[in-house]
């Protein structure tokens, strides 16, 4: 199984359609490795790369619906509040316990439930928005 970029995803921001390809792109590499019994390791390097990439890409898709006045903005923000807290907590009973195979299955519930849930919904309508506006 794996995760692969599609076009109906696309936003039409090139640098945030870029940033939700480099995730998916992460996912499936975590996917992948688990199908090779190495989703511990793989896990840790998925988690070093989230600590960035949700710094720089919150704070990208925020500014530009802030730029553009989104009317949905107030709900797209909790739901990426909402995920960095729920990474926090995962990394944090990671620090207590070490890594474990079931962090590997909640990271890979929390990234699925982000694909189908935000980044093919909420962002495909800011996507639709944005295009509108233009």
């Amino acid at each position: 199984m794996g995760i692969e970029w599609r076009e109906s995803l696309a936003i039409g921001v090139s640098e945030i359609d870029n940033q939700h390809k480099e995730l998916l792109s992460r996912f499936d590499a975590l996917l992948k490795a688990c199908e090779g019994g190495k989703g511990l390791d793989e896990l840790t390097k998925l988690l070093g790369f989230l600590d960035d990439y949700v710094v720089k890409h919150f704070s990208d898709e925020e500014g530009i619906q802030r730029l553009r006045h989104y009317p949905g903005y107030p709900d797209h923000k909790r739901e990426h509040d909402s995920f960095v807290a729920r990474l926090k907590a995962l990394k944090q009973e990671i620090g207590t316990e070490g890594v474990a195979l079931h962090h590997v299955m909640e990271t890979n519930n929390l990234l699925l439930k982000w694909l189908i849930n935000h980044i093919s919904k909420v962002d495909v309508e800011l996507g639709k928005f944005l295009k509108q506006a233009c």
